[in-house]
């Protein structure tokens, strides 16, 4: 794929040409005072005022659609279906599952045996009981997971967090006896993280106070607590910068004894500098900025690396994807001078996307692949039989034995869990989901568009095998664009018995910003590159009305988070070419990003309006500030929820409040918890579904 040539180049200097010669008209429009800054007040009586009256308004309509309560009803018979995959979790030598159902909203945590697990109907035995805690402590509970301690006797953290928020409350477990320790650690509410150093020991990063979190709201000072001391007696050990996104700690361990403590500094999303806790302090390891840690295995520190390295003395340059090992020994020793072994070398066809440890092997999802380091530490790899045509995941992966849990899926296969042992290389099929829809009509292609600087933007189809090519069909595109994330084939039961089933058609862009071609497809569209990522969904959108797989009339789009932020983008920039858009959990005021819930902690991927030429760039993408009261632009459905402390429901409210000054009509949907996301639990999340997709049925279907 063509990322970068001189044609892209001059092209990428005509639209920057072009924005500076536009940069006092977008100054002076939106240096303006923002009226709507008052909808920040998130819980504020105003603002709810306001929230309450936008939801009673659209669930009028929406809810009050005669196919909206069946809609419902499908989507949580499919979501509680107790023929769901029980995706596992490798713990104490027992297998753990996360569940919730009709009967446990909030869920439960339970246990079996491996063998237990493999036969169709397992005996579980609960651990934790989130609703009968949520009754106990009066709080809407959401499960965050365990925090245990490695190799351990079972004591766990337990992460609580209320209505879905990301700042959480901690409690001490201990998994043997079934109970939370008497007097064990507790850690109030807050961002923070945490990891063991022993049995007695935590290292702990989370707010202690004015001036110890950053500007995205992260903590960034991090103190080493033990059992027995009030937690305001905890000693600091490292401590990062305010301006960072964050600071913490982790202890990783392998099978073999070996341990090393180390303490990051996130310096931006994507950049961090790592140290070593010694006795005498923090030692920094002169590792590169862009990486990824993935474990410990045989005192070797795996590392994925998301930038070309030439280390300090070395002649070699390792690639940009690479997957590389150093000697921990070597590491503690002189951690400035670094010789790290190769273990896997992308290729124009292979990225890796996964890395996990076993006792003894090292696992890697490229095309999947089972590592082993040799007695003079070199590395050999052998592949897994695995399917092709589906996206392969790691579920769980054992360090006390060789085995782990593969999880495949793809659009019309239904998701499956592989038991595989890394010793001998080898998978066998352990659960497979029922079909939750008629897929016997249905097809899969994958089609390219050709994007504005000539860049080859490939795109998946999900449609009937028999469907005319007449512009007719009713179509839901989607795309993510950022932050590495890979947007791969997976099985929905809601989108296929909500959409597929009756006649929709379902297409999944892979535009740059993602990580599906490796570090440079996402590199390619950071900061003020970032609107190619907009043309390359653009140019799948023309291209599936030029192949008449569907018209502008019946072309609908929806994406979440940053993919949110694209929706606003392509409504601003091309309200001709959709007649739905669906906008969730966004960002959209790209002028006050930065200071809105975590914004700050996301200059790495979008920049900031403190550099001129990122100002000027951000506000001629920034959706609210781009809406022209003289544009017909189509009925937006936009949901946020309350609780959201991540990018928060602000950039929805404003957007929203700016298309009601100008007389436009919207859809709006702010539910209370969920957090960044669909629904705190099961009936939520169907409720938020139906919603969705009345409103595409009565802009695309009727």
């Amino acid at each position: 794929m063509q990322l970068w040539s001189r044609k892209n180049a001059v092209l990428l200097a005509l639209t920057m040409t072009t924005l500076a010669a536009t940069q006092a008209i977008a100054q002076s429009s939106t240096e303006q005072p923002d009226k709507y800054q008052w909808l920040e007040d998130v819980s504020g009586t105003r603002s709810m005022e306001w929230v309450n009256a936008e939801n009673a308004r659209s669930a009028k309509v929406l809810e009050g659609d005669p196919r909206y309560a069946g809609l419902a009803a499908t989507a949580l018979k499919v979501l509680e279906s107790p023929d769901r995959l029980q995706i596992p979790e490798f713990r104490e030598g027992e297998v753990y599952n996360t569940w919730q159902d009709a009967e446990h909203v909030h869920g439960i945590l339970r246990r079996t045996s491996l063998t237990d697990y493999l036969k169709p109907n397992p005996d579980w035995h609960t651990v934790i009981d989130y609703d009968a805690l949520s009754k106990q402590d009066n709080e809407k509970w959401v499960e965050k997971g365990l925090n245990c301690l490695y190799p351990g006797n079972g004591l766990c953290l337990v992460a609580l967090s209320a209505g879905g928020e990301d700042a959480e409350t901690l409690r001490e477990f201990d998994l043997k006896t079934g109970n939370f320790v008497d007097n064990g650690f507790v850690l109030p509410t807050s961002k923070q993280q945490i990891t063991w150093v022993d049995k007695d020991t935590l290292l702990i990063a989370r707010n202690w106070g004015p001036g110890t979190m950053t500007a995205s709201g992260y903590p960034f000072v991090v103190k080493l607590w033990k059992r027995g001391e009030p937690l305001d007696q905890a000693k600091e050990v490292y401590r990062g910068k305010e301006s960072d996104v964050s600071a913490g700690a982790q202890t990783i361990h392998d099978d073999q004894g070996h341990s090393v403590t180390l303490l990051t500094r996130g310096v931006n999303f994507f950049e961090s500098e790592v140290s070593l806790l010694t006795p005498s302090g923090p030692s920094r390891i002169a590792l590169p900025a862009k990486i990824d840690l993935n474990g410990l295995l045989e005192d070797q520190l795996i590392v994925t690396l998301n930038q070309d390295w030439k280390p300090e003395g070395l002649t070699t340059t390792f690639a940009q994807g690479s997957v590389v090992s150093l000697d921990l020994d070597a590491v503690k020793k002189d951690p400035l001078h670094l010789k790290p072994t190769i273990v896997f070398a992308p290729t124009t066809n292979e990225f890796a996307q996964e890395a996990a440890t076993t006792r003894n092997h090292l696992l890697v999802t490229t095309l999947a692949y089972i590592y082993t380091r040799g007695k003079k530490g070199e590395w050999t790899r052998k592949k897994l039989n695995v399917p092709d045509n589906v996206s392969v995941s790691i579920a769980t992966t054992n360090t006390s034995d060789d085995q782990f849990f593969l999880a495949l899926t793809g659009f019309l296969t239904p998701s499956s869990l592989l038991l595989g042992d890394a010793a001998t290389a080898s998978v066998n099929e352990a659960k497979t989901l029922p079909p939750q829809f008629d897929a016997t009509n249905l097809t899969v292609e994958q089609l390219e568009a050709t994007s504005k600087d000539g860049t080859k933007v490939p795109y998946f189809v999900v449609r009937r095998k028999d469907i005319k090519y007449d512009g007719s069909n009713p179509t839901l595109m989607t795309a993510y664009g950022g932050f590495q994330v890979s947007e791969t084939p997976r099985y929905s039961g809601v989108l296929g018995k909500l959409w597929l089933e009756r006649g929709g058609v379902s297409v999944l862009a892979n535009i740059r910003g993602g990580g599906e071609f490796g570090p440079a497809w996402h590199e390619a569209g950071l900061k003020t590159h970032r609107q190619r990522i907009y043309d390359d969904f653009a140019a799948v959108g023309s291209d599936l009305v030029t192949r008449k797989i569907t018209s502008p009339r019946r072309l609908g789009i929806v994406g979440g988070s940053n993919g949110g932020l694209l929706m606003g983008v392509e409504f601003t920039q091309h309200p001709e070419m959709w007649n739905a858009v669906v906008i969730q959990v966004p960002l959209l005021d790209m002028l006050r990003f930065e200071h809105i819930a975590a914004g700050a902690s996301w200059v790495g991927e979008y920049g900031s309006v403190s550099i001129p030429e990122e100002r000027t760039f951000l506000a001629h993408i920034s959706p609210y500030n781009q809406l022209n009261p003289d544009v017909n632009y189509p009925e937006p459905l936009i949901f946020t929820t309350t609780k959201d402390d991540r990018v928060g429901p602000v950039h929805a409210r404003k957007f929203a409040a700016r298309l009601e000054e100008f007389h436009k009509p919207f859809f709006y949907e702010e539910i209370v918890e969920g957090g960044h996301a669909a629904g705190a639990d099961l009936k939520e999340q169907a409720k938020t579904s139906a919603t969705q997709f009345t409103y595409l049925t009565r802009k695309l279907m009727d």
